[in-house]
C-alpha cells in the first residue's frame, strides 16, 4: 500500500466527543493529528500529539503521551510532553521544550528558551510523521492487515453518518486554517457530541453530533446534518441540503438548497430553501 494513498484519505476533519476550543487551547482527551501545511493560531492539548511537516502552531503543545513534530514545523509557544518527543529536521520552537521521557531530535532544530529531557537524547532524523501515522492508525483501529487501512479510513472520513469509533483521534487535515475567528477545513468535518467550539466554521460538508455548541456561523459547500440538542450561535448556510434534528437550535438564519426540519427544532432567523422544506414529526 502506498503512503500517498493514505495521505490523501486523511482529508476529513474529525473532532472527538467533548472537544473544547478554550480561550487559547484546542483541548481533547484523545490523540491529535495535524496535517501538513496547517496554520493553527492557538495551542493543542491531548494524549499523543502529531504535527505534519510545514505546519505552524501559534500556541503551546501539551501532550499527555508522546509528541511528534515533523520537518520544518514552527511552534510559537512551549512544548510540554509527558512521555517521548520526536522533532524532525528544521523544527523551530519559540518557547521551552520539556520532555519527561526520551528525546529524538533531527538536524537544525532551534529551541529558543532551552529544553529539559529526563530520558535519553538521540540526535538523528526520526521516522517521517506520515509513515508513523499509517502505523499508528493500523494499531489504534485494531487492523490486522495494513491493506485494510484504506477501507477503515473510508468509513471514518467518507459519507457514512454512522457513529465513528470512540478511539478516533482529533484529526485536522492538511491545508487547514484555524484562528480565533474561523475554523476552515478543505473537506468534510465531523464534530462529536458534547463539544464546545468558538469561531466560524467553513467546510465542504458537516455532521454535528448531539449536544454540541458552536459559537459562530457555519458555511458549507455541500450537505450538513445538525443532531438533536446542538446549538449554533450564528447563521447556517449550505449550497447543498441540510437536516436539522429534534431539539436543535439555530440562533441565526438558515439557507440551503433543501431543508429537512424536525418540528421540535428551533430556528430564530429566516429560512431560505428554494428546493423545498420538509417537516418531520415524532422521534428523529
Amino acid at each position: 500500500m502506498e503512503t500517498r494513498v493514505d495521505h490523501d484519505r486523511l482529508r476529513g476533519c474529525t473532532l472527538p466527543d467533548h472537544t473544547e476550543l478554550q480561550e487559547r487551547m484546542l483541548k481533547t482527551e484523545q490523540d491529535i493529528i495535524v496535517g501538513e501545511k496547517c496554520r493553527i493560531d492557538y495551542g493543542l492539548s491531548g494524549k499523543d500529539v502529531v504535527v505534519c511537516e510545514f505546519s505552524r502552531i501559534n500556541g503551546s503543545i501539551v501532550a499527555a503521551g508522546d509528541a511528534r513534530i515533523d520537518n520544518w514545523c514552527e511552534v510559537n509557544g512551549d512544548v510540554i510532553v509527558d512521555e517521548d518527543a520526536y522533532l524532525g529536521e528544521g523544527v523551530k520552537i519559540l518557547g521551552k521544550l520539556v520532555v519527561r521521557g526520551d528525546l529524538d531530535i533531527g538536524d537544525n532544530v532551534q529551541i529558543e528558551r532551552g529544553f529539559e529531557a529526563k530520558g535519553w537524547i538521540s540526535i538523528r532524523n526520526p521516522m517521517p510523521v506520515i509513515i508513523y501515522i499509517v502505523m499508528y492508525l493500523v494499531a489504534i483501529l485494531g487492523i490486522e492487515r495494513e491493506d485494510e487501512l484504506g477501507s477503515v479510513l473510508e468509513k471514518i472520513f467518507g459519507d457514512d453518518d454512522d457513529e465513528t469509533p470512540a478511539a478516533t483521534p482529533l484529526m485536522i487535515p492538511g491545508g487547514s486554517v484555524l484562528d480565533m475567528q474561523t475554523f476552515s477545513v478543505p473537506e468534510r468535518m465531523v464534530i462529536g457530541s458534547g463539544c464546545r467550539l468558538h469561531g466560524n466554521i467553513r467546510a465542504g460538508s458537516i455532521v454535528v453530533r448531539e449536544d454540541t455548541t458552536i459559537f459562530g456561523s457555519v458555511s458549507l459547500r455541500e450537505d450538513g446534518n445538525i443532531a438533536r440538542g446542538s446549538v449554533i450561535h450564528g447563521d447556517l448556510q449550505s449550497d447543498g441540503d441540510l437536516t436539522i434534528e429534534e431539539g436543535a437550535h439555530i440562533l441565526g438564519n438558515v439557507s440551503c438548497r433543501r431543508l429537512t426540519l424536525h418540528e421540535d427544532a428551533r430556528i430564530d432567523g429566516v429560512i431560505r430553501a428554494p428546493g423545498g422544506l420538509k417537516i418531520e414529526r415524532g422521534p428523529a
